[in-house]
């Protein structure tokens, strides 16, 4: 059987079609030392069949650089901001540390610093008193320590006696060391309330004279057991002193204030052991005292 070939110019093969056998002229065997290899089509190697030879494909892709690359890049973008972070810091904490600018006249010589500036500071109308024994009054019954010698170093400054505020206090025969208030004059411009001890510039000390006890009043009263009991109600003498508050200094002495005790008063403490109960400087006595002082 023979083969029909097509004249030159006659049809030709369908390019889309893959020839299945070797094209002709193709030499058969291996190809000789140095020379390409030929395979099938679509494989490296093989011509192609029409038109310019197909550039080889491109070899695969490799990420490896890019996760390099984007690793150093985190690594950096984290030194630079612990970096940034501990700049930052550092500069907000100096704040609080740096010195308050000092500045300087024109003629270079530099401004004072703050304890020179305080040195010059107007100092209070009167010095606090070079006393160890000097107390703060926290309330009015602070202020009772002027009687024992103590000055309070936050009284309010005595000018004079005319409008001056004054508290009193006194002791008693019992307790010579306890000074309990005794306030009088109630509308007169000496007197101070409780919440006004920082207004306070003289302290009145009504003092036990000692051996100025009287004979004793017996008076009968009903005890906490309902049993009658009769206490020696013991008349004495006081001595009166005005101190300035602020310095302890005496200033005038108001003379002698009996404690009488001509009636039994309606309520009374007393000494369990000796069943006295010594009886209170005079009211009447003491205002008069006071405006004298204050006249």
């Amino acid at each position: 059987m023979s083969e029909s070939h097509p004249p030159y110019g006659g049809q030709q093969p369908d390019p889309n079609v893959a020839p299945w056998g070797t094209p002709p002229g193709s030499p058969v065997g291996q190809p000789a030392y140095g020379q390409p290899q030929q395979g099938f089509p679509g494989q490296p190697g093989y011509p192609p069949q029409f038109g310019a030879p197909l550039p080889p494909p491109p070899p695969p892709k490799s990420n490896k650089g890019l996760m390099i690359g984007l690793g150093i890049g985190a690594a950096v973008m984290a030194v630079l901001v612990v970096c940034g972070g501990t700049i930052g810091y550092f500069a907000l904490s100096g704040d609080d540390d740096d010195p308050a600018p000092i500045a300087s006249s024109s003629s270079g010589v530099p401004a004072p610093t703050g304890d020179a500036q305080n040195s010059s500071a107007p100092q209070p109308v009167d010095p606090q008193p070079n006393n160890n024994n000097a107390v703060t009054a926290r309330n009015s019954s602070d202020m009772s320590a002027v009687c024992e010698g103590s000055p309070i170093l936050n009284a309010a400054p005595y000018t004079s006696a005319k409008g001056a505020k004054i508290y009193t206090f006194s002791n008693s025969p019992d307790r010579p060391s306890s000074w309990v208030t005794k306030s009088v004059g109630y509308n007169k411009p000496y007197y101070a309330r409780s919440t006004d001890w920082d207004e306070v510039s003289v302290v009145g000390c009504l003092q036990y004279v000692e051996g100025s006890e009287g004979a004793g009043k017996k008076c009968d009263y009903k005890g906490s057991d309902d049993k009658k009991v009769t206490i020696d109600y013991v008349s004495s003498r006081y001595t009166l002193t005005f101190h300035n508050a602020r310095t302890g200094e005496k200033i005038a002495d108001g003379g002698t204030i009996n404690a009488p005790a001509v009636r039994c008063p309606s309520f009374v403490s007393y000494n369990k052991l000796t069943l006295k109960s010594y009886a209170r400087p005079d009211d009447g006595a003491l205002e008069l005292a006071l405006e004298k002082f204050t006249g």
